[in-house]
Order: structure tokens, then C-alpha cells, then sequence
């Protein structure tokens, strides 16, 4: 299921963003996050519906802030504990996170 959802970013243009998947039944799964200054990104929130979980889509969403992040040269702290979780399983992404 999660090769066919599209992730979009939306941004507003100043302290807060997310990525969201829209689902096939119209539900939302989400990753959202602040931005601390222009280098800095605050992953804060990762949510998806129940009725989702364990379809790997939550990490599409972690993965597409680590590929965004690195396109634009700007680090993460990871608040959100799911993403957090993924760090640490990563240590090929230390280069964006905050603090490594």
C-alpha cells in the first residue's frame, strides 16, 4: 500500500510545516514539525490513523524529511519520539541530525 501514496509538503512559510499523506479511505497521516531558524527543523509530531498502522507509511514520512533536509542543508531535531526512534537506527543520518 505505501508505494502508492504521494507524500506532500506544506509549508507555511515560517515557523510550522508537515508532511502529510492524504489515505484512500480520507484519513491523514502526518508529520509535522517547527522551524526553530533557517538552518533547524524541529520534527515534533508523527500521526497516523489506527486503521494504518504498520504499513510502513509513517516511515515514508520520517525518510522524506531526512531526504528534504539533506537537499537543503539543514539539520533536525529529532523532538518527536518515532522519529527520534529512526535516528537512532540510522547512524548513516547523523550528518542531519542536530547536535551529532
Amino acid at each position: 500500500m505505501s508505494e502508492e501514496l504521494t507524500i506532500r509538503r506544506e509549508d507555511d512559510g515560517g515557523s510550522k510545516g508537515r508532511y502529510v499523506i492524504a489515505l484512500p479511505d480520507g484519513d491523514e497521516a502526518e508529520l509535522t514539525y517547527s522551524r526553530a531558524n533557517a538552518n533547524l527543523l524541529i520534527a515534533d509530531h508523527t500521526g497516523v490513523p489506527k486503521a494504518h498502522g504498520g504499513k510502513g507509511i509513517a516511515g515514508m514520512l520520517v525518510r522524506r524529511l531526512v531526504e528534504d533536509a539533506r537537499k537543503e542543508g539543514v539539520k533536525i531535531v529529532p523532538l518527536c519520539p518515532y522519529v527520534k526512534a529512526w535516528f537512532e537506527r540510522h547512524p548513516d543520518w547523523q550528518d542531519v541530525q542536530n547536535g551529532r
